[in-house]
């Protein structure tokens, strides 16, 4: 039966994201410092005013101007006029970090409490998904909104002509129709909330602004998309396409003036908008000994490379951990039915899916850092826009210690770093292998 299924997305002038960057930003900074910084950092912005708390444990300390890094991570996101009511120049800015319990940290590093070996900085259960639906394997629903905010906050910092009146805050909500098999065939609907300058005619600019959303954001993300989404339009999509722009009214006033903003209050955003499960623990802010990253991280890469691989066509893998201990209590696949593994006449089942999955990927809490290079500044980047189905690529930052994979460059050190390594293809021969999937057989009366 066809059904329709429905994501959002924020911006990054959206006050809980401004949490999320700032949070990150922090995070960055002291691991900049030192990799092996411990850090939980949360925090919380409204009108004028940033409040920085949390626990770490780094060399950083007493070395990181947080009043500095909140400074700049509100300017890049955009809040630089007073009319906003929190502003890079303006906005109060209180730290109230401390040292990380003793308790905690003696079973997050390897060498110290009950098991020498690093074990997972907390219990609970983290999931990861993917959709052979887009070349990014995240839901179309999800890509589509990320794109729209994404266009918006390009367009807005291009500082042209063109919606110069728009705001750093925003929101947008894709509703996509599926057909009876799960494939998604069509956009059904789109909802858009952006800030927007003050106005003396209100209608006429509700009007105007709806029009741009349509004749210049909407275009630009049609055009970048790839065939198969783009088909998702179809033709004539401006007189078919249900569009809600700024159905309340006019939005002048936004950002954490308008609303408070908290770190880690948007994990659905964060990872496959209401797709797959979540296992509830937010990302930003934490190292990468908190599974509730890492984990999380390394359960979408187990994810993807499935459907990439050709195993199924959607798959949801949860691991689970207790705290201080390094292997996973569980780790369990859920093909939705969709699995394409047949051997003696019959179909691989999800519990053997796993067993296999258990030998081709290390889910220990160190193994997953070393794997994806999580000691390094890379977190910034993911704290809005979401944290999957981005590009992994290369880049050099900056460091502020020496050592191996550090080079010196006129008194400055640096390092290069791989920023969203959870996202590479790099384990899908790996699993055609373990998979025999060259010897695969399919019986003449299987259902695909």
């Amino acid at each position: 039966m066809a059904y329709l299924f429905t994501s959002e997305s924020v911006s990054e002038g959206h006050p809980d994201k401004v949490a999320d960057q700032i949070s990150d930003a922090m995070l960055d900074e002291f691991l900049r410092h030192d990799p092996h910084s411990k850090v939980a950092c949360e925090t919380f912005c409204t009108t004028g005013l940033v409040v920085v708390g949390g626990e770490i444990s780094s060399e950083g300390e007493g070395k990181v101007k947080v009043d500095s890094i909140v400074r700049r991570t509100v300017e890049k996101i955009g809040y630089t006029k007073a009319s906003y009511k929190f502003d890079s120049e303006s906005c109060g800015v209180i730290s109230a970090l401390h040292e990380q319990s003793s308790d905690i940290r003696q079973g997050v590093v390897e060498g110290q409490g009950l098991h020498k070996e690093q074990g997972a900085g907390d219990q609970g259960m983290m999931f990861g998904y993917a959709t052979n639906e887009t070349i990014s394997y995240i839901p179309v629903t999800l890509l589509l909104s990320h794109m729209i905010l994404r266009e918006m906050a390009e367009i807005r910092k291009e500082g042209g002509k063109q919606m110069s009146y728009l705001g750093p805050d925003s929101k947008s909500q894709v509703t996509v129709e599926y057909n009876d098999r799960g494939k998604p065939v069509s956009v059904h609907t789109i909802v858009v909330s952006t800030q927007h300058d003050d106005f003396d005619e209100e209608e006429a600019m509700l009007a105007q602004i709806k029009k741009d959303v349509q004749e210049i954001v909407l275009k630009r993300v049609v055009k970048k998309l790839p065939e198969k989404a783009r088909k998702l339009f179809g033709r004539g999509w401006q007189e078919k396409v249900i569009l809600h722009v700024n159905p309340t009214g006019k939005f002048v006033i936004g950002g954490p003036h308008g609303d408070v903003g908290l770190t880690g209050r948007k994990i659905i955003v964060d990872t496959y908008g209401g797709r797959g499960a979540h296992g509830g623990g937010a990302f930003s802010g934490k190292d990468s000994s908190k599974v509730d990253r890492s984990a999380a991280y390394a359960a979408r890469h187990v994810a993807k490379n499935l459907v990439a691989a050709g195993v199924c066509d959607q798959a949801l893998v949860q691991v689970a951990y207790a705290i201080g201990v390094a292997d996973p209590v569980s780790l369990y696949v859920n093909t939705y039915k969709t699995s394409k593994l047949w051997y003696d006449g019959k179909k691989m089942s999800d519990g053997e899916i796993s067993k296999k999955v258990a030998q081709i990927f290390d889910m220990r809490p160190a193994a997953i850092v070393k794997r994806f290079g999580l000691k390094n500044p890379i977190f910034s980047e993911t704290a809005a826009y979401g944290h999957f189905g981005r590009e992994s690529e290369m880049k050099e930052v900056e460091v502020y210690y020496t050592g191996e994979g550090v080079t010196e460059r006129d008194g400055k050190f640096y390092k290069q770093v791989e920023t969203f390594g959870w996202e590479k293809l790099d384990k899908v021969k790996e699993i055609e292998k373990v998979f025999d999937m060259v010897n695969m057989e399919i019986p003449d009366d299987a259902v695909l």
